[in-house]
């Protein structure tokens, strides 16, 4: 019985994972569980500092009553899924980064070893995005970016300018295997959002980032047509994104050096 708890406990944690910050009926219907259920295994989460919870933002008219709670992952919550060697890797980019002599020289060695990692992950991603329909290359990303164990989906926004202007799309990251090194090492995130760039053919701007401390790595992707001068849409952890979607906004990003 105590196994079959634990198991159905971290398929609750999976799910938030996986979907994002999430209400308990989101959690019961996603997972076939009784409210009761998820309610109960929540409150284990929460004792054991692995989810906190939050109200859930709501976008235009509110109905009546208390919005309701959202539950998202801790720090300590996304550690229990991390199973790449982070000290091992620190380790290997500050060798890396010391053997080239430091300073503006290592942190380049660091930056084109990591232009070269995700270059060669985009290499395999490539030929799903050339599969992909017109304006559904950000939803073939993501499903890319999820096999992969980076749990993505897509979100539509509104365009800034106009409600029957296009969407555009937020890109969410909700599990980065790398995150605690790309804390030491920005040039990560930096090469990853230049990847994606290359992948769907237009500037894309990283609105958030877990190795920054945010719920979601979260970007920015404009739609089609989209003026490059609209802004983006403020990077939103709260709401459960949905797979199928695009964005706007200008080649802003990798300028500067924020963790991915």
């Amino acid at each position: 019985m105590l196994d079959g708890h634990r198991a159905t406990r971290d398929r609750v944690a999976r799910s938030i994972l996986d979907h994002g910050p999430s209400s308990a009926a989101d959690l019961a219907s996603r997972l076939g569980l009784t409210s009761a259920a998820v309610r109960r295994h929540l409150d284990g989460l929460l004792a054991a500092g692995l989810v906190d919870s939050r109200e859930q933002r709501v976008y235009g008219s509110r109905g009546r009553g208390r919005p309701a709670k959202v539950f998202a992952l801790t720090e300590s919550g996304r550690d229990a899924f991390y199973q790449a060697y982070d000290q091992l890797a620190a380790d290997a980019l500050h060798w890396i980064a010391a053997a080239v002599g430091g300073g503006e020289a290592g942190e380049e060695a660091v930056a084109a070893f990591a232009r070269a990692r995700f270059g060669k992950q985009g290499e395999r991603y490539l030929s799903a995005l050339e599969q992909a329909a017109a304006g559904q290359r950000t939803e073939a990303l993501a499903e890319a970016l999820s096999a992969d164990g980076y749990a993505a989906t897509v979100r539509r926004v509104p365009s800034a300018a106009s409600a029957s202007a296009p969407a555009g799309a937020q890109l969410c990251q909700h599990h980065c295997p790398v995150a605690h090194i790309a804390e030491q090492f920005p040039q990560l995130c930096e090469a990853e959002t230049e990847v994606f760039s290359q992948l769907l053919g237009t500037h894309v701007q990283r609105l958030a980032t877990i190795a920054h401390g945010d719920g979601v790595c979260t970007t920015y992707v404009p739609a089609s047509g989209a003026a490059s001068s609209s802004p983006a849409p403020r990077a939103d952890s709260d709401a459960a994104p949905t797979a199928g979607t695009t964005s706007t906004e200008p080649p802003t990003t990798s300028a500067r050096r924020n963790p991915a």
